[in-house]
């Protein structure tokens, strides 16, 4: 899912962002949503948010919970 609805994208949720300055690389960068700096409902190059690690950018996929929670390591 990509991350260009605000109403998709939520505090705790695991996102791949891409940083300002890989922007030109298109490097991803995962981590959990802290909070959402974007305040339209909608932006064309992703919601910016801001990780809990800090890192600012914008969403590019939205991580799905069976991917953050696996649990196949039996």
């Amino acid at each position: 899912m990509n991350g260009q609805q605000r109403s998709a994208i939520s505090p705790g949720m695991t996102v791949d962002i891409v940083l300002k300055q890989d922007q030109r690389t298109g490097k991803l960068t995962r981590g959990i949503v802290k909070e959402l700096l974007t305040k339209s409902p909608q932006h064309p190059h992703g919601i910016k948010v801001r990780l809990s690690s800090g890192a600012v950018g914008r969403v590019k996929h939205i991580v799905p919970a069976s991917e953050t929670n696996d649990q196949s390591f039996e």
